[in-house]
């Protein structure tokens, strides 16, 4: 599945320019690029890993997708052309390419990286991919698997997923888990890393049903979650709630949420309203406003790659500046023609069509939404028990001042569990080199440190599970 959230671009405000699109257009080459083809990016004030994969198909041509992990943007479909050693990349409805030549033993391309108003040498390594097996070899799970559909009736829209229900008559404990901020499926999907598809399956085999769904407008899920605000999530809780409600093998009185990024501050407010979760798990929830994330997340992402601390503040100054101006500018038109105009004087090289998308991306309602957002507000209604969770490593939501500001506001709850995670990220992965091998290659997985602190926490509170 293609994943974008939508903080690729509330994330990167001054690393805009690096991606803007993607196409699907027909490619013919020779099969000889199979895998993994690597490299740095270099964009204003440091560096991104880039990540090209290429499939083989008949007739010599090529599947393959574009991925910039740091920015959790995978997928992006790209052409590929083969003119004697020269090698075409291709996003034509961004206006993106890149051109290198190969060279001589086959494992490196040397080229140039070129888009709107920008371009950058590029150096592109071959790795072998991992063998995936599993559509395959995928074993029967442990466990009851059933595609389920109910209603939101409130919001006239119909949601889609899989429940999953351990062996045995039950009753038992349930979660609905909920996805970060975009449209993901069932499984938070992110490039190949299937972040709740991971947690389910292990809640699932020790004891703790789970309903995971695909988000309004994707998947099998009706609505637009483009014009959806974090306040209105909410009914989509409290659907599927209802619907656990009325399964005979789950334990009405223990039915939880689970919510990771702005899904853990839509879990929160479920607690707030009537016929509430029974507890709460937040993984990297938003402690402070949107306009104050969205800056800290520009710093921090700097700070990882090396960026002077005086570039970071000059950069900060100019970002609060131009949220600002779009939360100040009610008119989204004349909002956009100002933060455009921003967009291009602060960087000469950009040209005027990408100034826009990217003004049209600042200016729209789900981002001044995002901005105006306070997420402490109403937790003191909060009375079920809460598990704060929260990665040292997390470059979007910081821990240190995000589940600062939760744990405070939440104090007054008598049952409140607030943790930091050392050397985890926002996808809850812990360090790479800790990340298991598969067919010789590491594969990306949900921190397992992580998982039993997440089922022990809820048995403890439930008596179920293993």
């Amino acid at each position: 599945m293609k994943t974008r959230t939508h903080a690729f671009w509330l994330r990167c405000l001054w690393l805009w320019l690096l991606l803007g699109g993607a196409a699907t257009l027909s490619a013919t080459a020779a099969p000889t690029l199979d895998g993994l083809w690597k490299g740095p990016l270099k964009v204003p004030g440091g560096q991104l890993e880039v990540v090209f994969r290429l499939v083989s198909l008949t007739g010599g041509s090529y599947f393959a997708t574009l991925d910039v992990p740091l920015q959790k943007v995978s997928q992006i479909a790209v052409a590929v052309e083969i003119k004697g050693d020269t090698v075409i990349f291709a996003a034509e409805e961004a206006g993106s390419s890149f051109v290198g030549r190969l060279a001589s033993g086959g494992k490196q391309i040397d080229g140039v990286w070129r888009q709107p108003g920008y371009q950058s040498p590029l150096t592109l390594t071959f790795t072998a991919a991992a063998i995936n097996t599993a559509p395959k070899a995928r074993l029967t799970p442990p466990y009851r698997e059933e595609e389920v559909v109910y209603s939101n009736i409130p919001a006239n829209l119909r949601l889609a997923g899989m429940l999953t229900v351990p062996a045995g008559a039950g009753p038992f404990p349930a979660v609905v888990l909920l996805s970060d901020a975009g449209a993901h499926d069932r499984d938070g999907t992110v490039g190949t890393y299937r972040m709740m598809g991971i947690l389910g399956d292990y809640l699932t085999r020790r004891g703790i049903a789970v309903l995971r769904f695909d988000d309004r407008g994707t998947g099998s899920s009706t609505g637009d979650l483009a014009r959806t605000t974090i306040a209105e999530l909410v009914s989509d809780v409290q659907a599927s709630l209802n619907f656990l409600r009325t399964r005979p093998e789950i334990n009405l009185a223990q039915i939880g949420v689970i919510g990771h990024g702005e899904g853990g501050n839509v879990a929160l407010l479920s607690a707030t309203q009537p016929l509430p979760p029974a507890f709460v798990v937040t993984l990297a929830a938003y402690g402070v406003p949107g306009n104050e994330l969205a800056v800290q997340q520009q710093a921090a992402l700097l700070r990882s790659l090396g960026t002077e601390q005086a570039q970071i503040d000059a950069a900060s100054k100019r970002q609060k500046a131009m949220l600002e101006i779009v939360r100040q500018t009610p008119d989204e038109a004349q909002a956009k023609a100002i933060v455009a105009n921003m967009l291009r004087q602060n960087n000469t090289a950009v040209d005027g069509e990408a100034a826009q998308a990217s003004a049209a991306e600042l200016t729209s309602f789900r981002y001044r939404y995002f901005l105006g957002f306070d997420p402490l507000k109403h937790l003191e209604k909060v009375k079920c028990p809460v598990l704060l969770l929260n990665g040292t490593a997390d470059l979007y939501v910081a821990a240190e001042s995000n589940l600062t500001a939760l744990t405070k506001t939440l104090r007054g709850n008598r049952d409140m569990t607030s943790k930091k995670l050392p050397g985890v990220n926002h996808l809850f992965q812990s360090d790479p080199a800790e990340w298991p091998l598969v067919n010789g290659q590491p594969r990306e997985t949900f921190s397992p440190a992580t998982q039993e602190i997440i089922r022990s926490w809820i048995v403890a509170r439930t008596g179920g599970g293993k």
